[in-house]
């Protein structure tokens, strides 16, 4: 008789900081990456001055001494998992889906709410 595995978990990462609190930053996007590995389904929604994070070339400029460069763990997220901009930050920093990176995409609170509130999904908020 056949077992069915367990359904994998859905990680929900939500990035409030950006260079103003870079370590902040790199604990969520590593805790993301890091699941992406671990084979969770990851979802990560920059926000706040995380949002920064979805311009090209931005996440290079966050460094944390001894952490691994947030443009190498962005880069797993976004091509093992799902990178969301929030809409309202998105529109305050006067940024449009052409500034950013590729596969990011821009939704708002009630896309975050039904990801949260999804059965078997995690949130973190950093």
């Amino acid at each position: 008789m056949a077992t069915t595995p367990p359904p994998t978990r859905s990680l929900v990462v939500k990035c409030t900081w950006g260079a103003d609190r870079p370590e902040a930053c790199h604990q969520a996007l590593n805790v993301a990456a890091s699941a992406v590995a671990a084979g969770a389904h990851v979802s990560l929604w920059l926000a706040g001055e995380g949002s920064w994070l979805a311009v090209p070339g931005r996440a290079a400029e966050v460094l944390v001494e001894h952490g691994a460069p947030l443009a190498d763990l962005l880069d797993v997220v976004l091509a093992e998992g799902s990178v969301t901009l929030c809409t309202q930050c998105a529109v305050r920093r006067g940024l449009t889906q052409d500034d950013l990176l590729d596969g990011v995409r821009v939704a708002g609170a009630a896309a975050f709410t039904e990801e949260v509130l999804a059965p078997g999904a995690q949130a973190l908020v950093y």
